[in-house]
């Protein structure tokens, strides 16, 4: 199993998330978004948006990530002449552009955003920690799990199932689930199916178990 592109929902939403931002940091526009129905207007509104923006955007930019990063388009060199006019228009009559042109500055800004981020270095692992197991969710005294077990990294590279970057990355566990994770699948197939923990998360017994473990006292003895 050869690595696959990033999720394109994925780079989606960051692009959608950039776009929020973008629009609350406009002058006049409340940047708190304190209640629900704000929250959720504004939802709704930014994913319209990047609707109908993301497939006139070029291929290669809706799959930016650290690995493809030197192959990314150059924004500023972009043509967006392909984009909806809808995009400008509604821009326009919310009051957040101008005029086409600053429809068009606004969302080169926000592509600009949009690159920085998808094309992000990966974390430094173990500074990732978390003060809960991200399995049980207790505060207990945590271990890192490997999401790629160290001893098929070598396999990992030869049939890239995964970019090098990804290699070290951890989830912070307590020792009974990180013990329990182990159980359930081997170091290969966490390797290759299980190597986040929403994948995790998604098998069944994981589920079973992290309900019994959520509901134990950490220190105390049984029998």
């Amino acid at each position: 199993m050869a690595f696959n592109p990033p999720d394109s929902v994925t780079q989606l939403s960051t692009f959608k998330d950039c776009l929020a931002r973008r629009i609350l940091a406009q002058p006049g526009v409340d940047g708190q978004a304190d209640t629900q129905t704000e929250a959720d207007a504004l939802d709704e509104f930014t994913s319209y948006l990047a609707q109908e923006v993301w497939s006139y955007l070029p291929h290669a930019l809706r799959e930016a990530t650290y690995e493809s990063r030197e192959s990314t388009p150059d924004v500023d060199d972009l043509s967006l002449d392909a984009i909806p006019t809808s995009f400008s228009d509604t821009l326009v009559s919310c009051g957040i552009a101008e005029d086409d042109e600053a429809a068009t500055t606004f969302l080169r800004k926000t592509l600009q955003d949009y690159v920085a981020e998808a094309c992000a270095p990966p974390p430094v692992w173990s500074k990732t920690r978390t003060k809960e197991c991200e399995i049980c969710e207790r505060t207990v005294p945590l271990t890192y799990h490997h999401l790629i077990p160290r001893e098929v990294h070598d396999k990992a590279r030869k049939k890239k199932w995964h970019p090098e970057s990804m290699l070290n990355s951890v989830a912070w566990l307590c020792r009974p689930c990180h013990t329990a994770v182990h159980h359930v699948a081997s170091n290969e197939d966490l390797a290759r199916e299980y190597y986040t923990v929403e994948r995790l998360l998604a098998r069944e017994d994981i589920q079973k178990w992290r309900k019994y473990a959520a509901k134990q006292r950490w220190g105390v003895r049984r029998g």
